[in-house]
């Protein structure tokens, strides 16, 4: 059954059935901006050995463990169900039917009137171990975009390309580079990793990583052609990688057929294994660095990874050159000078460092 949730200006519908935040519609400046993606198939094209996932795929959802796993790829949060519980107006809760290494697992989806963002909280109760986790929207951009970040240290590829026999990929992997647009290609020319498609026919998956002194992480991804803009808020001391999927008509094997096209995800999280040369180093470039290659889970208490999504009218279609927040309002600036103010709870992002312990009955009991 769908969930849908509201408030003035903002609305989105929540699917059970793979934790699927799904439908986000934001209405702005006299426009309804819907910039989330949704695969082209229907459930009974997906072959049976295929991620339970790729059946609804679509929207935004959490992958805990990012990756592979005995659930499939993205793990259960991904592709098992979840179980909605009461909230008040403007809120939705549900808990992951099974446990993630050991965890209970809470989402806490809530919208504000007047806000243009979903603001995304998941917790991990108990459990142990470390684990690459990262939210999981894909945002359509049919008509080409143009996409900026906040300052990153370097850029890196898988160890693998995405595909090679069934497909193809545009990108050169593993590999690094600091600068986004000039990545080295599969065909020895570079890529500009700042426009959207890399390749007229390709599946591509490069993360940055974020740069220590970031205050606020951020991904915006400028539609020209819609005249509007996807924004992606993080606090990069807990999720310090910015993860982008290209799939553009690069897998030629059912269900994609060539056909799942203009989807971008980007998946911000903690997620070492997704580099294919930092993970092989000791120790990693991540925790030489301070910052965290992975959630690690705490058996005595709770986790939590905080994330902000949500779009505005920017019918300049300039690239954006910056994202600000002062207090409770966000400053998205254009390099040729637009500007939006937007508010936005300016306190939220920096609770999203590990929460004291604390006994798993009170936060089953939503005392949180």
């Amino acid at each position: 059954m769908t969930n849908r949730i509201s408030a003035q200006g903002i609305r989105f519908d929540f699917q059970p059935r793979g934790g699927v935040l799904d439908g986000l519609t934001v209405t702005d400046a006299g426009q309804d901006i819907a910039p989330l993606h949704r695969a082209p198939w229907g459930r009974d094209e997906v072959p049976a050995d295929a991620p339970p996932h790729q059946a609804w795929l679509a929207g935004d959802f959490l992958a805990a463990p990012m990756g592979a796993s005995d659930h499939g790829l993205h793990g259960l949060t991904a592709n098992g169900d979840w179980q909605v519980v009461p909230s008040a107006p403007g809120t939705l809760r549900a808990v992951l039917t099974g446990a993630v290494q050991g965890a209970t697992v809470v989402k806490e989806l809530s919208v504000s009137d007047g806000h243009p963002f979903v603001y995304q909280r998941h917790l991990f109760i108990g459990g142990s171990g470390p684990l690459p986790v990262a939210n999981h929207a894909m945002v359509s951009v049919p008509n080409g975009a143009k996409l900026s970040f906040s300052r990153k240290r370097w850029w890196e590829t898988l160890a693998e390309p995405l595909e090679t026999a069934r497909g193809r990929s545009c990108l050169a992997y593993p590999r690094r580079a600091e600068d986004a647009a000039e990545f080295p290609g599969a065909d020895g020319g570079t890529v500009n990793l700042h426009r959207y498609p890399w390749g007229e026919a390709h599946e591509d998956f490069v993360a940055g990583i974020e740069d220590p002194s970031s205050r606020l992480g951020w991904t915006a991804v400028v539609r020209p052609t819609e005249g509007d803009l996807f924004l992606s808020l993080r606090n990069p001391v807990m999720l310090p990688m910015t993860m982008l999927w290209h799939s553009n008509g690069g897998r030629d094997y059912a269900p994609w057929n060539g056909r799942h096209r203009g989807c971008l995800g980007v998946e911000e999280g903690a997620a070492l294994p997704m580099l294919g040369l930092s993970s092989r180093e000791e120790p990693d470039p991540l925790s030489a660095a301070g910052q965290p290659p992975l959630v690690r889970l705490d058996p005595q208490g709770t986790v939590e990874v905080r994330h902000v999504i949500g779009a505005i009218a920017w019918p300049e279609g300039q690239s954006v050159a910056g994202v600000m927040l002062e207090g409770d309002v966000l400053t998205i600036t254009g390099d040729w000078g637009a500007e939006r103010k937007v508010p936005l709870r300016g306190s939220w992002l920096g609770g999203a460092a590990p929460a004291p312990s604390a006994p798993k009955k009170a936060a089953l009991d939503w005392d949180l």
